[in-house]
């Protein structure tokens, strides 16, 4: 059937190294993710106090907060119901006071042919 269900509530997180060394603070739950690609759709869980390390985005990084807050590094605040959308290029961390739950989504467009 190509259906594919996680009990994201029970499944155990994996230790955070999307942007380098592992970050204790953090933690992603792969759903389709593919670490070689850098693409797919991951749960991820910051802590209260957890900052991301600066990054750039090869492609298109969408999210949608399904808990908490998080701060951009332009001051810009996202809360529950937020779902947020960076161009290919854009670079940025990120940080949370009260911690957050995040679906986070990586892809680049496809270009037919290439």
């Amino acid at each position: 059937m190509g259906r594919k269900v996680i009990d994201t509530a029970h499944s155990p997180f994996l230790a955070y190294d999307l942007e380098g060394p592992v970050q204790a603070e953090m933690s992603y739950l792969p759903i389709s993710y593919d670490k070689i690609s850098g693409q797919g759709c991951y749960m991820m869980r910051m802590a209260p106090g957890a900052v991301t390390r600066p990054h750039d985005h090869p492609g298109f990084e969408e999210f949608l907060v399904l808990e908490g807050e998080l701060i951009d590094d332009d001051g810009a605040r996202f809360k529950a119901g937020d779902f947020v959308s960076f161009t290919p290029g854009t670079r940025h961390h990120s940080w949370t006071e009260t911690g957050c739950v995040l679906a986070v989504f990586e892809w680049r467009r496809w270009h037919g042919g290439d």
